[in-house]
């Protein structure tokens, strides 16, 4: 079932600042991927820059628990790289699913993408309800 919890109130106000940053200043490889998402034949809702958790997540698809995340160069550094695993565990105990992807898979490999995000959608169960529908 579509559920997470959010940071606390004084937290909450501080990223969501960061994610209204984050949408005015997204990156390339997060504005193709934006555009494929809304635009796409998908089918289903997307937030994007979304708070979860104490976390802001690039994508959302929150009909199937699914994060999508969009990985810069200094993703591959080891800190960095062990931050995103702790973080993507994090995300998973809330009941989510993460999957990553680079800027350069996104970018040089658009149909790629978009058909393993089209193949794990499929994969997931039925979509669940948001509350309140």
């Amino acid at each position: 079932m579509w559920q997470y919890r959010t940071s606390s109130p004084d937290r909450y106000e501080l990223l969501k600042e960061f994610a209204r940053d984050n949408r005015k200043n997204a990156t390339l490889a997060e504005m193709q991927l934006w555009k494929f998402l809304k635009d796409g034949d998908i089918g289903t809702k997307v937030l994007r820059q979304h708070i979860v958790g104490d976390y802001i997540v690039d994508f959302l698809l929150p009909y199937y628990n699914l994060v999508i995340e969009v990985d810069g160069g200094y993703h591959a550094e080891r800190d960095q790289h062990e931050d995103d695993m702790v973080r993507s565990e994090a995300l998973n105990g809330l009941g989510l699913y993460v999957i990553r992807f680079t800027n350069e898979q996104v970018l040089f490999e658009a149909d790629d993408v978009c058909l393993k995000i089209k193949e794990i959608i499929n994969q997931i169960k039925t979509p669940q309800p948001l509350p309140g529908e």
